[in-house]
């Protein structure tokens, strides 16, 4: 039989977190009491007002094609959560809207990257940013971080990854799958090493920034160094903060000849975005902001709990995060006491036939010896994964 896939499509990796949340579903279909606690999904559902304001697009008949980019609405609102929460300022030509986050970033990484271009990834990573990086002819530079550095590049790091071929670095502040944000004084040291690299573009993965609860106000770093606006992209969306996952809408901010070459390739792929999720964003980001608040409480308390009750595992560590709804744990000194357990994938699959729990392997995330556990569950999910994974252990 002929082999018609292509080399290319060979090499990119099927996404982990997804693999991870199949293979649980179909355990539960035999049977199996599985907890997931792999899937970054809020498990809230969308606030009222803004599953209304879809309803009110079905009935008033907004289910025709859009403008590529997205509605004018939409783009406005956008526009709008920039100036207010964000301090930074644009232009509707410097907007895009696309079927999720992760849309807006491969459009990106689409339009930018030349073959054999380099992009930074701090590691541990969000599982997608390498193989979208090779799937746009790009080559991932990944730098590693430590759980003693709290998972963040340092500027030392950054300025010794950066070459004549780098085109890009991906910077995902809170993070996932670390919960860790750069604060202020981190992000002005990075700055000042990308402002001696004026051939290097910047983009901020900012999906996770109102799922925050750090000690002082979340800033960035167009912000901070606005002469590098020209060549910053900022990528977010209402999949996290909203409880909007299946709604599907992502969006980039950025310099206009990017933007418009990201527009581009969207209308040659995808075309618009769904018109009812667009007039659902809308209420999303103009209306009242206090539905935020109870996810992000319960998000919290669940954090502060499960850290707290994963440290109490022998041959667990983990570090607080500030924000996202992830644990990440370095579970090596748990994994050498069991016989046959080589690394943190062998060690999560044992958890799924052992405990009946679900977790994310770290080696996926550019961070061996981890594992992701997922807190956008409920306290009592949290608490029988926890007493299963001590009892099998011990």
């Amino acid at each position: 039989m002929a082999d018609f896939v292509s080399d290319l499509v060979k090499k990119v990796k099927p996404s982990a977190t997804i693999a991870v949340s199949m293979k649980a579903a179909e355990l539960r279909r035999a049977g199996k009491d599985v907890i997931g606690l792999g899937a970054g999904e809020p498990d809230f559902d969308t606030p009222d007002h803004i599953k209304q304001a879809a309803i009110e697009a079905i009935n008033n008949g907004q289910t025709k094609y859009t403008a590529v980019d997205g509605t004018p609405e939409l783009k406005q609102a956008i526009i709008g959560k920039f100036k207010r929460e964000n301090g930074l300022e644009f232009a509707v030509n410097q907007i895009l809207v696309s079927c999720g986050a992760k849309h807006s970033i491969s459009n990106l990484l689409s339009a930018v990257l030349n073959p054999g271009d380099e992009v930074i990834i701090p590691a541990p990573y969000w599982v997608s940013y390498p193989d979208m990086t090779l799937l746009a002819g790009g080559v991932s530079v990944i730098v590693p971080t430590k759980q003693e550095q709290n998972f963040k590049i340092s500027p030392q790091q950054l300025e010794k990854a950066i070459t004549d071929k780098t085109r890009l670095i991906i910077l995902n502040t809170p993070s996932n799958p670390t919960g860790k944000a750069y604060r202020k004084e981190e992000l002005q040291a990075l700055g000042e090493v990308l402002l001696k690299y004026p051939q290097v573009m910047i983009t901020t993965d900012d999906i996770y920034e109102h799922i925050y609860w750090g000690d002082e106000e979340i800033t960035n770093l167009g912000v901070l160094f606005p002469e590098m606006m020209d060549r910053m992209v900022f990528i977010n969306g209402v999949s996290k903060a909203y409880a909007m996952t299946g709604w599907r809408i992502g969006y980039a901010a950025g310099p206009v000849d990017v933007i418009t070459a990201m527009r581009k390739i969207q209308s040659q792929s995808t075309s618009n975005p769904c018109s009812i999720s667009q007039a659902a964003s809308v209420a999303a980001l103009n209306g009242d902001q206090n539905c935020l608040e109870p996810m992000k409480k319960a998000f919290k308390e669940r954090h502060d709990w499960l850290i707290a009750a994963l440290n109490e595992i022998p041959g667990f560590s983990c570090i607080e995060g500030e924000g996202a709804f992830y644990a990440f744990p370095n579970v090596e000194e748990a994994m050498s006491k069991i016989d046959g357990i080589n690394n943190d994938v062998e060690f999560s699959t044992w958890l799924l036939e052992n405990a009946e729990v679900a977790v994310v392997p770290g080696t996926p995330f550019g961070a061996p010896g981890h594992v992701r556990l997922s807190f956008a569950t409920s306290m009592e999910n949290l608490k029988k994964a926890v007493d299963r994974i001590k009892k099998v252990l011990s």
